[in-house]
């Protein structure tokens, strides 16, 4: 079998599952990572042969395709903010929407060894980008789940960073004083479990198939739980005029800014996504809170 053929037989595997689009990027991807081809040499070089073995590869990942699995789980890894990241079922895959969201955090750090704490860490993608990107920062990462850690810190080890990975549940509010008994934070970032359960029928079948609930879904008569638990975590944590920031629900955002204000946090600011949908807000620890 030849590339030429290859591509044909894995387009013809899958036309029926995925816009053709989506399939011929799912090729071009997975060409580079298993055969070492460029787009441009996919299309240079369609006599070029293709070994059993690598044959082997593509029809895995058809049948993985098949079951709707994210391209990025069969390929292992993704890009977030410019930098790679190993991902698998443990974790959930970074969005773009994520990466505005520590944006927005790196262009308002001005306290360059600033202290972070990202709650949720998952794959790292956050708490990494910004200790890459804020390197006189001292970052800390925690998560509940001990395989989400594994993953980042593989992620850390990958992208040279010092980050310190935290094991510990946030919604358990006896062990905050186990958890960070003398640290304090500038900043503290949370991009926690917001789906309602609700809102799965809106949601595509590679999301629920196969990326973790754990770190997706919240039941839907407290669909704040997380972000009250880290609003009151984060009274006691953050430094005076220390801030807050998450990725929030786009439909519950007005539900955040009370939220926020009602814990007495000032300044709440919401900001919307490239798709101009309510997904991040930033508040303020007032110094008068506690």
């Amino acid at each position: 079998m030849n590339l030429k053929e290859l591509k044909t037989y894995f387009i013809s595997s899958i036309k029926n599952l995925y816009p053709i689009e989506e399939v011929l990027s799912f090729f071009n991807l997975l060409a580079e990572k298993q055969l070492g081809l460029s787009r441009i040499k996919i299309a240079l070089q369609p006599e070029k042969e293709i070994s059993e073995a690598e044959k082997l590869n593509f029809d895995n990942a058809i049948y993985r395709l098949g079951n709707f699995e994210p391209i990025q789980y069969i390929l292992g890894d993704t890009e977030f903010f410019g930098l790679p990241f190993r991902v698998d079922n443990n974790v959930l895959i970074p969005r773009p929407e994520t990466e505005e969201l520590v944006d927005w955090i790196v262009d308002e750090t001005q306290n360059n060894e600033a202290t972070i704490l990202d709650i949720g860490t998952g794959s790292g993608c956050i708490s990494i980008s910004l200790a890459k990107h804020l390197p006189k920062t001292k970052v800390y990462g925690l998560d509940v789940s001990t395989d989400a850690l594994q993953v980042a810190k593989q992620n850390a080890e990958l992208n040279k960073v010092d980050v310190t990975f935290v094991k510990a549940d946030v919604l358990d509010e006896n062990s905050w004083e186990l958890i960070f008994e003398y640290v304090k934070f500038d900043t503290i970032v949370s991009n926690p479990p917001y789906i309602r359960i609700l809102e799965k029928k809106l949601m595509k079948s590679n999301v629920i198939l196969h990326e973790p609930d754990i770190a997706l879904f919240v039941e839907d008569e407290d669909p704040l739980l997380f972000y009250r638990k880290i609003a009151k975590f984060s009274k006691i944590y953050l430094k005076p005029e220390g801030t807050l920031y998450f990725e929030i629900n786009e439909y519950l955002s007005k539900e955040m800014k009370e939220m926020l204000e009602f814990e007495g946090f000032k300044d709440v600011e919401i900001r919307k996504d490239i798709f101009k949908k309510d997904r991040m807000i930033k508040c303020m620890k007032n110094e008068k809170t506690r």
